[in-house]
């Protein structure tokens, strides 16, 4: 994975770009970061299929269940 890098120099407005390999490190934080997003991607999805199924079941919309609880 590459890793592109701006760094600017504050006094004189400079700015460099680098591009490098990503370090064992920063290969596992991109990988906790990608199953960490992914497993909320999962939760909020689940989420929704319960509250699709409770409002199927109430026979009612989602804005009609904004409107009774006010």
């Amino acid at each position: 994975m590459k890793i592109v890098e701006k760094i600017v120099n504050a006094k004189t407005g400079e700015e460099k770009i680098i591009e490098r390999e990503a370090t064992a490190e920063e290969l596992l934080e991109a990988q906790e970061n990608r199953a960490k997003a992914e497993a909320e991607a999962a939760a909020k999805a689940e989420a929704q299929s319960k509250l699709a199924a409770l409002l199927d079941r109430l026979g009612i919309t989602e804005e009609e269940a904004k409107l009774l609880l006010g």
